[in-house]
């Protein structure tokens, strides 16, 4: 057929393409892993609010871009107060506290004429051993799911199958996972897109056409070289439905509890860059992607902001903190 829809390939290409990217993408996730694991949702013990913003292939018409801000905190049954929140993702114990984590995320994920916008909120539960923590977590989501017609060029401006098709259509998902930490080691696992729900943009929903489940297994460990200085090392591996898998191997410095900076490698190709301070109760990072493919020809390479508070010094906080 001569009428063959851009927008449907485009749709293909991001549905069926092993290679596609159907979940937003983030180089600085171990600063806040709530925006992949559920469970992690009041782990630290203390109220966070993160904003990320990332671009994708900068320079790039239509590239992917992601918004996310997210919130999260602990229920307490007791009032601590601690003094200052550091840039390391440990713990410290407290002698009692609540088992209850609440949080959420509203994000914006753009990638060409397709975007997703909408929040999840999660329960978690933590139970608390001598030096360590498990956590369980659960999330619920719903977005829109639309196609941006200003994006689209029809070789048929009036065939009836674009016309008829729902150029806007909402999604409910869940996600859930499990987080264990303790003062030197955290790993988590995750899977996301649970309904794996199909889309129906006409009067027929297409099994084939569905959102694939994702899941991460992710974990880390703290060396403390001396008072000031740690490394730490960490993972992250990315699975899909589709049979396709991503890993990261990241090395991340610590310096006087204020400032960081750290080096990943991400298999497929690509280089991140990172880096951040601490003033207060406010964390800075940003992170560089430099892709190790022929796209750098046309590109500056993929950038992400992250702007974080934490509210630690206040009769609500206590002192076991899961540190950045």
């Amino acid at each position: 057929m001569k009428r063959i829809l851009l927008f449907v390939a485009l749709l293909l290409s991001f549905l069926l393409n092993t290679k596609a990217q159907q979940v937003p993408l983030y180089s600085q996730y171990m600063m806040n892993g709530f925006l992949l694991n559920p469970a992690v949702a009041g782990s630290e013990g203390y109220t966070a609010v993160n904003l990320t913003v990332r671009e994708q292939w900068l320079g790039l018409k239509d590239a992917p871009k992601t918004q996310a801000i997210s919130g999260q905190t602990r229920i307490l049954k007791n009032s601590y107060i601690s003094k200052s929140a550091s840039i390391r993702k440990r713990q410290r114990l407290s002698s009692r506290s609540g088992n209850i984590g609440l949080g959420g995320y509203i994000f914006n994920d753009q990638n060409g004429p397709i975007s997703r916008t909408g929040m999840q909120l999660c329960y978690a539960y933590h139970i608390r051993f001598n030096r360590s923590q498990l956590s369980f977590g659960l999330s619920g989501i719903a977005y829109q799911f639309a196609i941006d017609d200003s994006k689209i060029n029809l070789e048929d401006p009036s065939d009836q199958i674009y016309m008829n098709a729902a150029k806007s259509i909402f999604i409910p998902d869940a996600s859930a996972g499990v987080y264990y930490s303790d003062p030197k080691t955290y790993a988590g696992f995750s899977a996301t897109q649970l309904f794996q729900s199909a889309l129906k943009l006409g009067e027929k929903g297409y099994a084939e056409y569905k959102m694939k489940r994702y899941y991460y297994l992710t974990a880390g460990y703290d060396f403390n070289v001396n008072d000031n200085f740690t490394i730490e090392p960490s993972f992250l591996l990315k699975a899909s439905e589709n049979k396709t898998y991503q890993v990261d191997i990241n090395s991340k410095f610590i310096f006087n509890e204020e400032y960081w900076a750290g080096i990943s490698y991400r298999t497929g190709g690509a280089l991140i860059f990172m880096g951040g301070v601490r003033v207060d109760k406010f964390f800075f990072g940003y992170a560089f992607d430099y892709t190790l493919s022929s796209i750098m020809k046309r590109t500056y390479g993929s950038h992400e902001i992250m702007i974080a508070i934490k509210f630690g010094d206040n009769a609500r906080r206590y002192r076991w903190l899961n540190r950045y």
